[in-house]
C-alpha cells in the first residue's frame, strides 16, 4: 500500500487516525499513558487499547535490579503478558495485512515499555511504532543509586533503553533536556510532549474553585470531611488531623478571635531520590514550630524512612501510605499548596514531575525545585527554590504563610497555566503533528478512503471535560495517589 490518505501538508494529519495503544502498561501507577490516551480522543483521534498490564511495580523491577536471581519472575510475568497481547492483537494484523478499513495507522507503546517495543515491532512490521519513553532505563538506575556510571549494571540498562530505542520510528520524551540526552542513533526521532494532567485533575480543581477555593469545605458526595481520613486512605501512625475551619481561640481579655486558618500543604510520591524527600522532611523539621502550616505526606519507598526520621520534630504531619486513584484529584485540590521535586540528580534536573502538572490542575499554588524545564513549564506561576536546600524550602513555605493574597494568585496563576498548556488535547499536540510529519503511515484504506467507525473501535471519542474517559484512572509517582 502506497497511497497517501491525504494531503498531510495542508491538513497536518489524516482526517481519521486510528491508534492502538499497546504493552503492558498499568495506567493506575503510571498516568502519563492515560493523558495521552485522552488528549488524543478529545483531538479527535479513534484510539483502541490493547493492554494487559504487568503485575510487577516500578519497585518490583527495581528489586529485580537489586536482586538478579528474581529475573524469572519478571520473565515468567513478561510472557504471560506478551502471549495475550499477540493473541488479542491477531485481528488488528489481520487488518493490515488485508488493508482494510479496520487498519491502524500507529502503534502507541505505553510507558516502560523497554520491552513491550520489541514485541510490538515483531507484530505490526508495517506499521509505525511510537514508543513513549518517559525515563530511561539507565536514568533509572543511576538516580535510585543502583548503577554506577560505566558499570556492568549501567552498561546493561543502556543496552536495553538502546535497544528500545532503534526499534521505535518515534520517541516521546517530556522534555527538551530529555531528547538531549538520547543516544545519537535515536536523534531526529524525537518529540516532545509534556506529561500534562488528565481530566480528571482539572475537574477536581473546578470542584475547588467553585467552593472559593476551599473544597474540603464542600459536602461533597463521598468525601468525608472533618477529623476523619479520606475514603481509602491508610494512615501510618498519624500524629496530626486535619482542621478544616479555621480555629477561634480565646484572647487574653476572654473574647474569641479568629487565627488564621493553617497553609496546607501536600508531598505525593514514591520517595526516591529524584524526588528529595529527605530534603523536604529536613525542610518540615525547620517548620516544628510554626503552628499555621499542615503538612500531608503521601507515599512509601526508598528514601521514606529516612524523610520520616528527618521530619520526626514537627507534630503537624499526617502520613499516608495509600489513597485510592479515584480520591486522589480531589484530595490534592483541597490543599492549598502541592509540593514537586526537590532532588538533585541529572535526572532531577532534568524532568518536570507529574505531581506538578497534576497540582497545577487541582488549582493549587506549586513549590518546586528551581530547574531548567520546571521553569519553562510553569513561567511565573510557580515558586521555586534551589535543589536539595531545605533551608530555602522551608524559608519558601514561612513567606507563603505569611501571605495568603500571594498564595491565591499563585493558584490562580498555576490553574490558567494549567489550562493553557497542561490539558490532554494540548499536551498531544506535538506528538499529532510529529506523526504527521514523519510517521506519514501508508493508507490502510482502499483506494485512499477514509474510514468511518467500526466495532475495534465503538463509540465516538470521549469528551476532554469527561473524567470517566478511558485512562482517567489517575496515580501519582508509580502509586494510587496521595491527600
Amino acid at each position: 500500500m502506497t497511497t497517501e490518505c491525504a494531503d498531510r501538508s495542508t491538513i497536518g494529519y489524516p482526517a481519521a487516525v486510528r491508534w492502538l495503544v499497546f504493552g503492558s502498561y498499568d495506567v493506575r501507577r503510571h498516568p502519563r499513558i492515560g493523558v495521552l490516551v485522552q488528549g488524543l480522543r478529545a483531538a479527535g483521534d479513534q484510539v483502541v487499547e490493547l493492554n494487559v498490564p504487568l503485575p510487577l511495580d516500578t519497585a518490583g523491577r527495581v528489586a529485580v535490579l537489586r536482586q538478579p536471581w528474581r529475573l524469572p519472575l519478571l520473565v515468567g510475568q513478561l510472557a504471560r503478558c506478551w502471549l495475550l497481547l499477540a493473541l488479542r492483537s491477531r485481528r488488528h494484523r489481520r487488518a493490515i495485512r488485508r488493508g482494510s478499513a479496520e487498519a491502524v495507522h500507529g502503534v502507541l507503546v505505553g510507558y516502560l515499555g523497554h520491552f513491550d517495543v520489541h514485541l510490538a515491532r515483531w507484530l505490526f512490521r508495517r506499521t509505525p511504532i511510537v514508543l513513549d519513553h518517559l525515563a530511561s532505563a539507565v536514568g533509572t538506575a543511576r538516580d535510585r543509586n543502583l548503577a554506577e556510571r560505566g558499570g556492568i549494571r549501567d552498561r546493561l540498562m543502556r543496552m536495553i533503553d538502546d535497544a528500545a530505542l532503534r526499534r521505535a520510528d518515534v520517541v516521546v520524551v517530556d522534555t527538551e533536556e530529555q531528547a538531549a540526552a538520547l543516544p545519537a542513533h535515536a536523534r531526529g526521532r524525537e518529540v516532545v510532549v509534556p506529561v500534562g494532567a488528565g481530566t480528571e485533575w482539572f475537574a477536581a480543581g473546578g470542584r475547588a474553585g467553585s467552593a472559593g477555593g476551599r473544597e474540603d469545605d464542600a459536602e461533597a458526595p463521598g468525601v468525608r470531611v472533618g477529623p476523619g481520613d479520606p475514603p481509602g486512605a491508610v494512615r501510618l501512625n498519624p500524629v496530626a488531623g486535619h482542621r478544616i475551619q479555621p480555629r477561634r481561640d480565646r484572647r487574653r481579655d476572654g473574647d474569641p478571635g479568629p487565627v488564621p486558618a493553617r497553609l496546607r500543604v501536600i508531598f505525593v510520591g514514591l520517595f526516591t531520590p529524584l524526588h528529595g524527600t529527605v530534603t523536604v522532611g529536613a525542610a518540615l523539621a525547620r517548620l516544628a514550630d510554626d503552628e499555621r502550616i499542615e503538612v500531608t505526606m503521601v507515599g512509601t519507598g526508598q528514601d521514606f524512612s529516612a524523610c520520616r526520621r528527618a521530619a520526626a520534630g514537627n507534630p503537624r504531619i499526617t502520613w499516608y501510605d495509600w489513597i485510592t486513584a479515584t480520591e486522589l484529584p480531589r484530595c490534592v485540590a483541597r490543599h492549598q499548596v502541592s509540593l514537586g521535586i526537590f532532588g538533585d540528580s541529572g535526572k532531577a534536573l532534568r524532568v518536570v514531575p507529574t505531581k506538578v502538572f497534576q497540582g497545577a490542575a487541582a488549582g493549587c499554588a506549586i513549590v518546586t525545585s528551581d530547574t531548567g524545564p520546571q521553569r519553562r513549564a510553569l513561567g511565573d506561576a510557580a515558586v521555586f527554590v534551589p535543589p536539595g536546600d531545605p533551608e530555602a524550602l522551608a524559608a519558601a513555605l514561612r513567606a507563603l504563610a505569611d501571605d495568603p493574597i500571594r498564595v491565591a494568585h499563585l493558584r490562580a496563576a498555576a490553574r490558567r497555566r494549567a489550562l493553557d498548556r497542561f490539558y490532554p488535547a494540548t499536551v498531544v499536540a506535538p506528538l499529532r503533528q510529529r506523526f504527521a510529519v514523519t510517521g506519514a503511515p501508508p493508507c490502510p484504506y482502499p483506494g485512499g478512503a477514509v474510514a468511518s467507525g467500526d466495532e475495534m473501535f465503538p463509540g465516538a471519542p470521549a469528551s476532554p471535560a469527561d473524567p470517566a474517559s478511558p485512562g482517567g484512572v489517575t496515580t501519582l509517582g508509580g502509586r494510587p495517589g496521595p491527600c
